[in-house]
């Protein structure tokens, strides 16, 4: 599988996971803490083959994401879920414990997020859902962020990544009437 795009990912482990995974070229950031040499090399990346960033599921790798949107627009975003990157020990999670399978697939997911969002789903839709507050809220957060692709949020991040993404009413009817039968099956 050929990636056209320049990953962005946090390390050279996750370079050696991207690459056994993908034909692809990575960029590294090698933390959290973006400088302005690594964000001008992702600008020049994203003008001339586009930029996928694949960053860790957890607060640094939000914060690194964040950054480069920040500075560098219209790249698309690849998420792997938590549990499909956590090591095989459970003491660390990252992009380069994920397997092939789920780095291809989390690649092939990317998406876009949007400058100018319109919001379809308000923030009475998702305290509706119960995806705000209350019992179980974090989980049902999680397991709908995995149906959608769009990675684990908290409360109010959510209704952002929804809005940035696009996602439309009937996609989250859909997600989360698989998200409710997941929820019965456990």
């Amino acid at each position: 599988m050929k990636i056209k795009e320049i990953i962005v990912v946090e390390g050279r482990d996750d370079t050696t996971a991207i690459k056994r995974a993908v034909d692809a070229d990575t960029i590294e950031t090698n933390g959290s803490a973006v400088n302005k040499e690594t964000i001008e090399k992702i600008k020049l990346a994203q003008s001339i083959r586009g930029v996928i960033i694949f960053t860790d599921p957890d607060y640094p790798g939000q914060k690194i994401r964040d950054t480069i949107t920040k500075h560098v627009a219209g790249c698309k975003h690849a998420f792997i879920p938590k549990e499909m990157a956590l090591q095989k020990q459970g003491k660390g999670v990252g992009v380069e414990h994920a397997s092939v399978e789920a780095i291809r697939a989390s690649l092939k997911d990317a998406h876009i997020m949007r400058e100018s969002p319109v919001e379809q789903i308000t923030q009475d839709d998702l305290i509706c859902a119960q995806l705000i507050g209350g019992d179980g809220a974090k989980e049902r957060r999680e397991i709908l962020g995995s149906i959608l692709k769009i990675g684990y949020t908290n409360g109010k991040q959510l209704h952002k990544r929804l809005m940035m993404f696009q996602i439309t009413k009937e996609e989250f009817a859909n997600a989360l009437k698989v998200m409710r039968q997941e929820e019965k099956n456990v």
